[in-house]
């Protein structure tokens, strides 16, 4: 990698924290966007630069990107909620209009290279296929807010392709594994199965990626990624009960006792929207009816391009378990039996 600074906005999430520990181990000189009044522990000990700046601000975002010679924009709004106007509101100011202000600073300072983290929720799907980066965003599906805003997102770095900049989008599917300082939905997940506390769960399954492999991704993209393209990023897909399996082993707990009927989780979700949840909207929960229906998709994604433009070799998805298991252990998120 060429000399500079290289920046990465959403360094504090799962990815960004991953990413930032890749980037330092090659010897890069790295600066973190961050917003002041976050939970900044994930960069603890870290020899990184560090700004403050929240996306909404154009002016802020540009001071950050001053001086820099690549950006790695992996900062959103995650959410499967459909929340209310507010909510949406804050998703589209932080995800889109965030990486306008992103992509028209590297413009302005001439920044080499803008690498920006996509979801697969932005991505076509089709129920008898893999998904691929050819395929379109059917906007007619019950999509989320935020799957909107990283289709928009797409959209706006091709926009920004057209005029010159360099940026490539880097897909990433549902992490697992180390460095989950949230922690994450499926971080939860693990954390309660290792404390026995996890007492059911609904089948379905999705594509993921961990946490080693998409932080090599972005850098992949970042050296030899064509601008205006889109890399998929995955390790496997894996059905709720395989990763049941792959708990079991990593914590030496047994598998949950009962399995419950995903149409049941999903009237259930349904009926909390409808009452709890009405009057408090935008509370965070750990099952949605967005969350439900993505796990009942079982949506698999393919990462051919990646493989054949880039060299991308994806790991095993049960070595990221264990990772992220021995690193909850460390930090003092799951207390084992001695």
């Amino acid at each position: 990698m060429s000399a500079g600074i290289s920046l990465v906005t959403g360094a504090t999430g799962h990815l960004g924290a991953n990413l930032v520990r890749r980037l330092l181990e090659e010897g890069e000189q790295v600066r973190v966007m961050m917003r002041a009044e976050r939970d900044n522990g994930a960069l603890d000990g870290l020899n990184v630069e560090r700004v403050f700046a929240d996306l909404r601000d154009g002016e802020a975002v540009s001071n950050a990107l001053r001086g820099c010679a690549r950006v790695y924009h992996c900062a959103a709004l995650v959410s499967t909620i459909e929340g209310n106007a507010v909510h949406k509101r804050e998703i589209f100011e932080t995800n889109v209009k965030g990486t306008i202000h992103i992509l028209q600073a590297a413009e302005r300072h001439g920044i080499d290279k803008v690498v920006v983290s996509g979801s697969l929720s932005a991505t076509g799907y089709e129920p008898d296929r893999s998904s691929h980066e050819g395929m379109p965003f059917y906007p007619f599906d019950r999509h989320l807010p935020y799957g909107f805003t990283k289709h928009l997102t797409e959209h706006e770095c091709l926009k920004a392709h057209a005029n010159g900049l360099n940026v490539v989008v880097a897909t990433s599917c549902a992490i697992i594994g180390p460095h989950d300082y949230v922690p994450s939905r499926m971080g939860r997940v693990l954390i309660d199965y290792a404390h026995g506390t996890l007492r059911a769960y609904i089948p379905g399954g999705f594509e993921f990626v961990s946490s080693r492999d998409i932080a090599e991704g972005h850098l992949l993209a970042m050296r030899q990624g064509r601008s205006g393209q889109k890399y998929i990023f995955s390790t496997s897909y894996a059905s709720v009960d395989d990763l049941m399996e792959m708990f079991r082993e990593v914590t030496g707990r047994p598998l949950p006792g009962l399995k419950l009927s995903p149409y049941l989780m999903a009237m259930l979700a349904q009926v909390a929207d409808k009452t709890w949840y009405k009057v408090f909207p935008n509370l965070p929960r750990r099952f949605t009816p967005g969350a439900v229906r993505l796990l009942q998709m079982r949506r698999r994604a393919g990462h051919e391009k990646a493989k054949q433009e880039l060299g991308y070799q994806p790991t095993q998805l049960s070595q990221a378990v264990q990772e992220a298991y021995d690193d909850f252990v460390r930090r003092g998120l799951i207390v084992t039996a001695r």
